[in-house]
């Protein structure tokens, strides 16, 4: 079955509520309402993830925890009222690897493409494929602008560090990180069975991306040697 109004009113009432005792009575509702629909929608997802990258993890058992460790809460909630799924590879000795992920929250859903935080090597090798032109580049540029879903991420310098570089190129360029992200209030879909044909028919347009990045990586272990 698909996400509904229920699968949000839960995780806003188990945030509001944030208590292990509530949490623990209500258990089968969050089964019900919000880990069976997202494994369904992994599942769902599965084929066309498995097309852009053969090595993607694909297992609805990985989405995310609903709570911190209470260890480093930090004077935050224990209960968050979002949960996430990310495809990614492995990681296999790598600092950091993009990946695609998709959200939900009572504030609607968010999915896109790239790092949570990418470490400096990766970004290094990133920024220097953009400044040569690298074909990988140029690819993920097209399939950028031939979209209108999702918007880059990533904080930005608050100097610009590359002005010799085109605008276009700059604003790739002066991020500490990177991604691509889209974030909605269509509840319509949300709650629809049209969901995950909609995020991977995005997902398959944005894969040029996902493959520069990728290819960023790859540069990085060529160099480190």
């Amino acid at each position: 079955m698909p996400f509904s109004a229920g699968s949000l009113d839960f995780l806003f009432e188990n945030m509001l509520n944030d208590s292990k005792t509530w949490y623990n009575d209500h258990k089968e509702d969050y089964r019900q309402l919000v880990t069976e629909p997202f494994a369904k929608l992994i599942d769902d997802l599965t084929g066309a993830m498995l097309e852009i990258d053969g090595k993607f993890v694909c297992n609805p058992k990985k989405i995310s925890r609903l709570y911190r460790d209470a260890r480093y809460a930090k004077g935050k909630s224990i209960f968050r009222d979002y949960v996430w799924y990310s495809f990614c590879r492995p990681y296999e000795g790598h600092k950091t690897l993009p990946e695609f992920y998709f959200s939900i929250s009572p504030r609607g859903f968010d999915y896109g493409c790239g790092y949570y935080a990418a470490s400096s090597d990766t970004m290094d090798s990133i920024r220097n494929l953009i400044i040569s032109d690298d074909k990988s580049f140029k690819a993920a540029l097209k399939a950028y602008k031939d979209q209108d879903v999702f918007e880059l991420y990533g904080e930005l310098y608050k100097r610009n560090h590359y002005p010799d570089e085109s605008e276009e190129k700059q604003n790739w360029l002066n991020r500490r990180s990177m991604g691509i992200s889209c974030e909605s209030k269509d509840f319509d879909l949300l709650f629809s069975d049209r969901l995950a044909e909609k995020i991977a028919e995005d997902f398959t347009a944005i894969a040029p991306i996902y493959k520069f990045f990728l290819y960023a990586e790859e540069c990085v272990t060529k160099i480190g040697k």
